[in-house]
């Protein structure tokens, strides 16, 4: 494929990445923010949990590294991180589009403690941009692995983060997540089934993310683990 067809996919499906990611702060703080009218709630919630894990799925499958040879063969290899971001960005924009109202408020948080909720939020949102940051956003969009194939360079390889946010927790994206969807100040059901789906997948895809990490860095991950203990939440989890 040309150079300049595969920097148009690549930039396109990063700017996917950004609206879908928009699309879903959207859906977060202005619809699911509506208590939803009195009704049934096994329903929404059984719908809700099978559309995120018809896209996590996606998300587990494309780490298999016998499916990413099998992609090599169809696209370029430079593309198969693009081709993953366009995926992924379309399958959660359409679980957010499909997500049902679950009915019932949580709690409602005012004057300080709403503040405190807002605040927690920010630090969600600011953490999410830092760690982004320092593993190259670029990179998890897929435009970077374009960009050194035009030049005919290799992939540089990542070294291991354990220096800031990183020597305190082992995922601060995670952890950054949990702030962002727990940290609501008005805790609608409908927002509450998302935080804890999301965060659950996020706690079990931990083990098989982690046992890459491994396959790649060895024992300075080993090692790297018992110095950090915490995964995604600070002396929880």
């Amino acid at each position: 494929m040309p150079a300049a067809g595969a920097a148009a996919i690549s930039w396109l499906g990063a700017a996917a990445f950004a609206a879908s990611l928009g699309w879903f702060l959207y859906c977060y703080l202005v619809t699911w923010g509506v208590p939803a009218p009195e009704g049934p709630v096994a329903r929404p919630v059984l719908v809700d949990v099978v559309l995120f894990s018809f896209f996590a799925l996606h998300h587990s499958l494309f780490a298999r590294t016998g499916l990413k040879a099998r992609l090599v063969r169809l696209v370029p290899v430079e593309l198969e991180r693009s081709l993953y971001t366009w995926i992924s960005s379309a399958l959660f924009v359409l679980a957010c589009t499909l997500w049902q109202p679950v009915p019932g408020v949580v709690y409602r948080a005012e004057g300080l403690a709403a503040v405190a909720g807002y605040l927690v939020q920010a630090a969600g949102i600011a953490l999410t941009l830092y760690a982004g940051r320092r593993m190259d956003f670029l990179d998890l969009a897929g435009v970077r692995q374009v960009q050194i194939a035009a030049r005919g360079s290799q992939p540089a390889h990542v070294g291991l983060q354990t220096t800031g946010l990183y020597g305190f927790v082992r995922h601060p994206l995670y952890f950054s997540w949990v702030l962002m969807v727990f940290g609501s100040p008005a805790m609608t059901a409908t927002r509450l089934t998302f935080a804890l789906t999301s965060t659950a997948y996020l706690a079990i895809a931990i083990h098989w993310e982690e046992r890459s990490l491994v396959g790649l860095f060895g024992g300075a991950y080993v090692q790297y683990r018992r110095h950090v203990r915490w995964r995604m939440i600070p002396f929880l989890y």
